[in-house]
């Protein structure tokens, strides 16, 4: 072919051979396609960093829908359709709702900012019920969860070759080629660092998140080799996160960290977590000219931040747009879209710097209060289902994905934890699997009875 017809003809054929299978078999096997979508979410960034010419984000939203599909055709074969039932399942119905209504929202500034948003928002919702429902069984959750610390050291080991052998050179001249780019990477004579992700806020937290699912699993009956090799993977990952310099993420180890000790009361527990508090109070408290570690030092004296300060003044000077308008400005009305449609809108400018800030002002105190809610539920739900659950494996899993979501949520508040790839897809799955594993765990006891 590619004599006849050159390069491109050939190349063509080549991609028809691989792409034809994999898209039929993500429709077919679920599990295969959830793993594509994983390793793609992973992956975007990097792959756009080094200029590949495709519209990449096209193509994960292509396998959302191919996975969408393969929802659908299951359900006409075998209906099934209590992943729609539920408390969660509810809420994040309702959350899908009140994004769609927003079309109507009086104080929008632009409706095309709101078709470029919601998108991505309803698919990636829609994501929990297609997880909640092909994910049938505990060899499923086990590769899934491999998949996921596999992509995790990939990520890891990237960060510690930009750290230790430098950034590639077509990533530092996309960095140094934007001023804005070098005031907020550049610190203290040190570039941050962000891996194979979009920026260091989404490395860190994925870091966090994977750390977190290593120390639940060395909780579970797991050998003790594995244990090993899940703190070493654990170690390395927290090491990687300091060279994001994302303050953010310092504070949600121990805070992640003080939920497992509450869920776990128990003697070894209550040890460790003595343990990792005393080092946690060294590595603040001690004096160090390391870049990193200083910078990890300030995260826990916010009110000599001067960052955090700003971003203070900022919340309380937008309270009473909040307050005066129930539904928001509308999605989108802020960062990239607002500027884009609505430019010279009060919000185009606005820096929200916050998960929960960003919904406040889109979406008004209504949108607020129903992400609070969903929240509340989600993690009720996951500290439920964790002393419900007999099964000692899909007790871990549980209690993994219950403390990625808190983590998660705490990071929402002085970042945007939730808006961007892998970490968005993440959190879905993490809501999913706590539905999942309580649904695998009473299965198994029916059966056994």
């Amino acid at each position: 072919m590619t004599a006849k017809a050159g390069m491109v003809a050939g190349m063509l054929l080549i991609v028809a051979m691989i792409g034809i299978p994999t898209v039929i078999a993500m429709v077919v096997y679920p599990v295969f396609g959830i793993c594509c979508l994983l390793v793609m979410a992973f992956g975007l960034f990097f792959f756009i960093r080094f200029g590949i010419n495709f519209p990449m984000g096209t193509v994960l939203d292509g396998m959302q829908f191919l996975l969408l599909l393969g929802f659908f055709i299951k359900q006409k074969r075998n209906p099934d359709w209590s992943a729609f039932t539920g408390p969660v399942a509810s809420m994040l119905l309702i959350w899908i709702g009140y994004n769609m209504l927003q079309i109507i929202n009086p104080w929008a500034e632009s409706r095309m900012a709101w078709v470029y948003t919601v998108r991505p928002i309803a698919i990636l919702t829609l994501m929990y019920f297609v997880f909640a429902y092909q994910i049938r069984t505990v060899e499923s959750l086990r590769i899934l969860l491999k998949v996921w610390l596999a992509l995790a050291l990939v990520a890891m080991v990237y960060a510690y070759k930009q750290e230790w052998i430098g950034i590639a050179p077509a990533e530092l001249a996309g960095m140094e080629s934007d001023p804005l780019s070098v005031s907020l990477m550049f610190i203290d004579g040190h570039w941050r660092k962000y891996s194979i992700f979009s920026d260091p806020v989404e490395f860190s937290y994925n870091m966090v998140i994977s750390a977190l699912l290593c120390i639940a699993l060395i909780s579970g009956p797991t050998s003790f080799w594995k244990k090993v090799v899940l703190a070493l993977f654990c170690l390395f990952m927290l090491n990687a996160m300091l060279f994001s310099g994302t303050r953010g993420a310092y504070v949600l180890i121990p805070a992640a960290l003080v939920m497992f000790a509450v869920l776990h009361f128990n003697r070894q527990i209550m040890l460790f977590s003595a343990v990792a508090a005393f080092f946690f109070v060294v590595l603040i408290f001690t004096p160090t000219s390391n870049p990193s570690l200083v910078r990890f030092q300030s995260a826990f004296r916010p009110s000599e931040d001067a960052s955090y300060n700003v971003r203070k003044q900022n919340q309380k000077r937008i309270q009473p747009y909040i307050l005066s308008h129930p539904m928001g400005g509308g999605l989108g009305a802020t960062g990239m879209w607002g500027v884009r449609f609505a430019p010279h809108s009060f919000l185009a400018n606005f820096p929200p710097d916050s998960g929960y800030m960003r919904v406040a002002v889109e979406m008004g105190w209504i949108g607020l209060l129903i992400f609070c809610c969903l929240m509340f539920i989600v993690l009720k739900t996951g500290i439920e289902n964790f002393y419900r659950i007999k099964n000692p494996e899909l007790r871990a899993y549980c209690l993994a994905m219950t403390l990625v979501l808190f983590a998660l949520n705490i990071g929402n508040f002085p970042q945007e934890a939730l808006v961007q790839y892998p970490n968005n897809i993440l959190f879905y799955l993490a809501i999913a699997i706590i539905h999942i594993t309580y649904r695998i765990d009473k299965q198994h006891r029916i059966t056994a009875n």
